[in-house]
């Protein structure tokens, strides 16, 4: 494995790359520069993306040149790299478990349909086949790794990116916290570093050509819960104030949600963050 790693200054990759980058020194040729789209070596792990729904208000084009232009873009810059040097290698792409979309009785597998609803996961999802596409075309090897919702200490934390630890950081300040809808959903919530050690099993151990969901597979709590169980922890004098979901926020749903990574587990992996001690490296006055 020779990787060349597009977007490694992010959440996830920056993890991997801080976790393997020492003791795979030869493996890993570069980790790219933002903007710069060159490849250097036969394998790609790809992380350039957007991260929410939202730009659909503001700039309905950044979904679409982030997700599918840039990547286009890196592919022709792959194919020149494997035709000069005759070296075959994979594309590692990362995607979101959000390309299942609704209507899907948890937990879901890599077989299920994809019913991808907002602007941006649409685009996600276009992106995986534009992937396969080219692959089929050229005859070129891929990977997809469908991640769930991952956290862990971020320094860009936001109200529409890491929303989970965005919330406990204003409960950490005694601040209120909006919640919409009643909070009685859950999700696949796995940790940067589980994160990281799970695209690695993949990229050593995973066979190619095929989709692999990157998550805990355990429904955990309700969000509120979370919520709940932090604001005690932290002995916060904020509030979680209720309110009615947006008619955007009902438009683009998806229910309580987790995945099935049963095939990720056959190939050795298992997290070592579960349960609360997963929210817990999430609260500011305890040890990460």
């Amino acid at each position: 494995m020779s990787l060349t790693i597009l977007g490694g200054k992010g959440f996830v990759l920056g993890e991997y790359v801080n976790q393997f980058y020492h003791h795979a020194i030869g493996n890993i040729t570069s980790v790219n520069g933002r903007e710069d789209y060159s490849v250097y070596s036969e394998d790609i792990l790809y992380g350039i993306s957007t991260l929410h729904n939202f730009h659909v208000f503001t700039d309905p084009y950044l979904d679409i040149e982030t997700n599918l232009t840039t990547l286009v873009k890196v592919l022709e810059n792959w194919k020149q790299y494997q035709d000069k040097t005759g070296k075959k290698g994979c594309f590692n792409f990362l995607s979101s478990w959000s390309c299942y979309g609704a209507g899907h009785e948890p937990p879901v597998s890599e077989t299920a349909d994809c019913r991808p609803s907002g602007f941006y996961i649409s685009t996600k999802f276009c992106a995986e086949n534009l992937l396969r596409a080219y692959c089929i075309a050229h005859g070129f090897n891929c990977r997809i790794l469908r991640m769930a919702n991952i956290v862990g200490p971020d320094p860009k934390v936001s109200k529409q990116k890491n929303q989970l630890q965005y919330n406990i950081g204003l409960l950490a300040q005694n601040k209120d916290v909006e919640l919409f809808g009643d909070g009685l959903f859950f999700r696949d919530f796995l940790h940067v570093r589980d994160a990281s050690r799970a695209i690695e099993t993949v990229l050593c151990k995973g066979v190619v050509n095929d989709v692999f969901n990157i998550g805990n597979g355990w429904p955990g709590y309700y969000y509120k819960d979370i919520l709940e169980y932090a604001k005690e922890k932290l002995e916060s004098s904020g509030s979680i104030v209720f309110r009615e979901a947006t008619e955007f926020q009902k438009k683009v749903p998806v229910a309580s949600f987790y995945m099935d990574v049963s095939k990720l587990c056959a190939l050795g992996f298992t997290s070592q963050y579960t349960g609360k001690a997963l929210f817990d490296t999430l609260i500011p006055t305890q040890e990460k």
